[in-house]
Order: C-alpha cells, then sequence, then structure tokens
C-alpha cells in the first residue's frame, strides 16, 4: 500500500503529464492520468480517444505528455494501442531483425488507452471490445464524467438517469431530463472474460494507484473505470471535486470495487450511507430534481435503484468469495 505522501513523489518524479494542459482549473483527469502512469513506470506508452484529454494537452505545437504519447480517432484507441502492443512483442521475436529491437531490448513497456465515457461506452466500444476479446496485453482507463463534455455536454449512454444535458434537457416533455438508465461498462468488460476489472474515482487517488499498480502487473487485457467529475458541465462549486467524487461513494452511488479472476472485492463501505440527495444537490445538473413534489419522485427513484445495485453488488462479494 503506497501512501499519499509517496504518491504525490511519486507523480512528481513521473512527470508524465506536465504542467501547462489547457484543461478546466479543478479538472479531474489530470490526476487521474498521472495516477496510473505512476503505477505504470517509465517505460509506457500511451494513447487517447479524441475528447477532453486530448485536446487540452496537445494544442498544436505543444505537448503536456513526458511519456510516449498516440493520439488517435474517437472510436479507436483500444484497437491502435493493441496494435503498438502487437508491434512490440513482434520485435521481441529471436527471428526478427530491426534497429528498433535496440531500444525496447530489457524493457517491460507496459501499454496505456485512455478514453472519456464518450469515446469508451459508445464510439470506442467497438474498438474495445474487440482489443478485450484478443487478449492483447494492455490497460484500458476510461474516465468517466457522464457525458460528451468536449463539445458541450450532450448526453451519452453514461450519462445517469435524471441528469439534464444539452441533448436531453429537462422541461415539460422531459421532466427528468435523461429518462434513460446509464449503460454497465464494468458488466460489458467482464463479459469478455478478461482477469481483471475495477471501479475507481478521482477523488481517492491511493485507491486507483493500487488498482493500476495490479492491473500492470497481469497479463492480458484489464479495464479501471475512473469516475471524474466535470466541474465545467457538472456546474458545481471551484474546489468541490473532491467533495462530489467522494459523496458518490458514500452515497453507494459510485461504489469502489474490483474484480479479479471473477472474484469481487469491495475496497470501501461506507459505515453509514447517505442519501443520494446530498450527492445530487451539490451539482447543477441535477438542479431540476428539487423544484416540486414531482421531481423529488424522481430522486426516490434514483435512490431506489442505487439500493438495489448496490445490494446486488454485495450479494456477488459474497457469492464469488465463497
Amino acid at each position: 500500500m503506497i501512501t499519499p505522501k509517496d504518491l504525490a513523489l511519486k507523480i512528481k518524479e513521473q512527470e508524465s503529464l506536465v504542467e501547462g494542459g489547457r484543461w478546466c482549473a479543478g479538472c479531474s483527469f489530470p490526476p487521474i492520468i498521472r495516477t496510473v502512469l505512476a503505477a505504470a513506470g517509465k517505460d509506457v506508452v500511451t494513447t487517447s480517444a479524441t475528447g477532453c484529454l486530448e485536446v487540452t494537452s496537445t494544442i498544436y505545437p505543444y505537448s503536456s505528455w513526458g511519456v510516449p504519447f498516440m493520439h488517435n480517432a474517437f472510436a479507436n484507441s483500444a484497437a491502435t494501442t493493441t496494435g503498438l502492443e502487437s508491434a512490440y512483442r513482434y520485435l521481441q521475436k529471436d527471428n526478427v531483425h530491426s534497429e528498433l529491437k535496440d531500444k525496447i531490448k530489457g524493457k517491460d513497456i507496459k501499454f496505456v488507452a485512455f478514453g472519456g465515457d464518450g469515446g469508451t461506452y459508445d464510439i470506442g466500444l467497438q474498438s474495445l471490445s474487440g482489443a478485450l476479446e484478443r487478449g492483447h496485453d494492455f490497460l484500458y482507463v476510461c474516465y468517466d464524467n457522464g457525458a460528451y463534455m468536449n463539445t458541450g455536454n450532450q448526453r451519452s449512454s453514461a450519462t445517469p438517469f435524471g441528469a439534464a444535458a444539452s441533448t436531453a434537457p429537462s422541461g415539460k416533455a422531459h421532466l427528468a431530463g435523461k429518462e434513460e438508465k446509464r449503460k454497465d461498462l464494468i458488466k460489458i468488460a467482464l463479459a469478455h472474460n478478461i482477469k481483471y476489472v475495477a471501479q475507481a474515482s478521482a477523488y481517492n487517488l491511493v485507491d486507483l494507484y493500487n488498482k493500476a499498480e495490479k492491473a500492470f502487473s497481469i497479463k492480458g487485457p484489464k479495464l479501471i473505470l475512473v469516475y471524474s467529475p466535470c466541474i465545467s458541465n457538472w456546474q458545481f462549486e471551484d474546489g468541490d471535486g473532491v467533495e462530489i467524487g467522494k459523496l458518490a461513494t458514500e452515497t453507494n452511488f459510485w461504489p469502489l470495487y474490483e474484480v479479479e479472476d471473477g472474484k469481487y472485492k469491495l475496497n470501501y463501505k461506507p459505515a453509514t450511507p447517505k442519501p443520494v440527495e446530498e450527492f445530487l444537490k451539490r451539482q447543477a445538473r441535477f438542479k431540476h430534481l428539487f423544484k416540486d413534489e414531482n421531481s423529488k419522485k424522481i430522486i426516490e427513484e434514483i435512490q431506489q435503484t442505487v439500493n438495489q445495485e448496490w445490494q446486488k453488488l454485495q450479494d456477488l462479494v459474497e457469492f464469488t468469495n465463497r
């Protein structure tokens, strides 16, 4: 277990994503990226789908990346990464002769693909599914901020029920805002029979580091889904991103857990879970749910769903660890 102080020193030493990026003040993905890459070490190759991360870290002719980085299209971050990983494995063969072999000699290179929820749950899902099914040795990290934030807060399949988005606004016709439940990416990844899947949050970087370190120690495809509060489009007070992320976990809206070789493990269990209302009321994207009694029925439905999903998760932990 790494301490917060040691993690901070490791991130500073790595300098994987340096200062000067154009991301919003209080954005969650820079610490997510730095923490994951601190666990990877110096010999790492990264890719990123189009999105907030890419457009704010690679403003031509500058780059915030201190490690090898490749930008690719919205749909193919996982495919690009697995192509790089395949080339790396090919160059390691004894019968292959190339000047590139000297550059990778003695190195245990790690491969990481990053994507937001738009480039992961939606546009990039086919690429991710193919990479997981083929069994490539790489880690996929999704920073989930629950919408297409880079292009104006359009709803994605990760947008939670009840949240307002520019393409799912709340109003007389659609009181709840987005009326569909969010997609369960963890279950989709597990359906590919991969060895390691985890859910983490930007508010708990030690937990994220431990999960990334474990993922890099396992051969084959891995996925970590990280909650990434968006100050711009969730519209919460400056400096409240960590607290919002913590509330998501304290209310059981976003549990911290991992699945290794089919066994579920809870990494944190609130002693007394807070009502989901405490999480919702801190964000303007849910403000329409606090207008009248009819709106509050939607909060009750959200709470019921949270309770049901939390119980399912606890049942899986108990069942898979018998």
